[in-house]
């Protein structure tokens, strides 16, 4: 029998991430579960979890500090999910280059910065697997979410670059891009919105605030077999197995509707537009 993989999840106070810690003990691997606040993990401690704080939008140094605490605890690190995220509600005109930044810190920079805090160890190894926690809105510029949309789509295509970064080194990256799932992401902890400022947007705002105020509680994924189906990517298991690894994992069937849609939206307008888009060309 296998030894059990060492895993490190970052915002697993609820939700997705808490998921995740539930099912990789289950499993009978170990986990290092993270959060800003340790005391929000005393639930997933009481289960098996090991804890540790770590806030995405530290510094590199402090990720890199936070990283070599997790590695001592079993003496390595096989995988990493970067989970943590929040929404940020808003036009683009009343958002603020504040709330912009805030928003890239946490869902880009930060989730980068956390990656390149275990790289140097998963090096050293030539091994291990790093989880993107993506959005299926990364296809889909979503009105007055389009900070939000925006950050998922740059994370989208840092981590395509990473993978082709580090295969040779053999570390695999796994980018996982959820539907909507029954977790408190879109609870007010979870989100922030910005403050209105023009009667022209207030129907807009009304109404896609009301759309997702009322998709709360009843999404279309379980969180739970969303965790399950990542752990058997992971592993290979459970009809996962012999299987080409996926450059990108969606998970629920609104996820699958949408960003088919958006494919072949993107073909018929390209068919459309081909002839022109070529005679650009130098001869």
């Amino acid at each position: 029998m296998s030894s059990p993989q060492i895993w490190l999840v970052t915002g697993t106070s609820s939700g997705l991430g808490a998921a995740f810690v539930e099912t990789i003990i289950a499993r009978g691997d170990k986990v290092i579960a993270t959060a800003r606040n340790v005391d929000s993990l005393l639930h997933l401690k009481a289960l098996g979890a090991e804890t540790l704080q770590l806030d995405v939008s530290s510094s590199q140094e402090e990720l890199n500090k936070t990283a070599q605490d997790a590695i001592s605890i079993y003496g390595r690190i096989d995988i990493v999910v970067n989970n943590a995220g929040y929404v940020q509600f808003g036009t683009i005109e009343e958002t603020t280059i504040e709330e912009w930044n805030q928003q890239y810190q946490t869902n880009v920079f930060g989730t980068l910065n956390a990656t390149r805090a275990f790289l140097p160890h998963l090096r050293d190894n030539k091994s291990g697997t790093i989880i993107f926690i993506g959005s299926m809105v990364a296809w889909d510029g979503v009105p007055t979410v389009g900070t939000y949309c925006s950050s998922k789509a740059a994370l989208h295509y840092a981590v395509e670059a990473l993978s082709r970064e580090v295969a040779s080194v053999g570390i695999k990256t796994l980018l996982v891009e959820p539907g909507t799932f029954r977790t408190k992401f879109l609870s007010s902890q979870n989100q922030k919105r910005a403050a209105p400022k023009y009667k022209d947007y207030e129907e807009l705002n009304m109404t896609v605030s009301g759309d997702f105020d009322q998709l709360a509680g009843n999404q279309t994924g379980d969180p739970q077999k969303a965790a399950e189906l990542v752990v058997n990517v992971v592993k290979g298991e459970n009809g996962t197995g012999g299987k080409k690894w996926p450059s990108t994992l969606l998970l629920g069937s609104d996820a699958v509707d949408l960003i088919r849609k958006r494919c072949q939206e993107t073909l018929r307008e390209l068919d459309e537009w081909e002839v022109l888009s070529r005679s650009t060309d130098v001869y």
